[in-house]
């Protein structure tokens, strides 16, 4: 027999029939002939809490116009967003300076010195709890 007939007298079931309140759906992943990738079935969406992760946002988050913008714009979105900016909580003052020398010597971000002290005056400045507008 070969995959596709096996696969059509015995048909992957789904784990379960409807979600289970609070757990995330999941699906079958019974074994297959080798090189087959069988896909899980489908679950309708019932009632109860059943989680769903979506999609990440796809924009470009807006920063905070103002000296050193284009510069962390520049050099923070070389390797990340700059959702990661916009999108946590404020953090405290020394913890921006703290996180743009991480970026500098744990990750290798070619920033220079003079650059990054604008950069975290930037961050200072529009981006702690005493300093961001909601």
């Amino acid at each position: 027999m070969n995959g596709r007939e096996d696969h059509a007298q015995n048909p992957p079931v789904a784990l379960a029939e409807t979600p289970r309140p609070g757990l995330l759906s999941a699906g079958d992943y019974t074994g297959g002939p080798l090189g087959s990738e069988l896909q899980p079935a489908r679950v309708q969406p019932g009632n109860g809490a059943v989680y769903r992760v979506g999609k990440w946002p796809t924009y470009t988050a807006e920063l905070a116009a103002g000296p050193g913008r284009d510069a962390t714009l520049g050099n923070c979105s070389m390797c990340h967003s700059v959702t990661y900016i916009t999108q946590q909580p404020p953090l405290p003052a020394a913890t921006w300076e703290a996180e743009v020398h991480k970026m500098i010597k744990a990750f290798g971000a070619p920033i220079q010195e003079a650059t990054a002290k604008e950069i975290i005056t930037y961050l200072q400045t529009h981006y702690t709890p005493e300093t961001r507008k909601e």
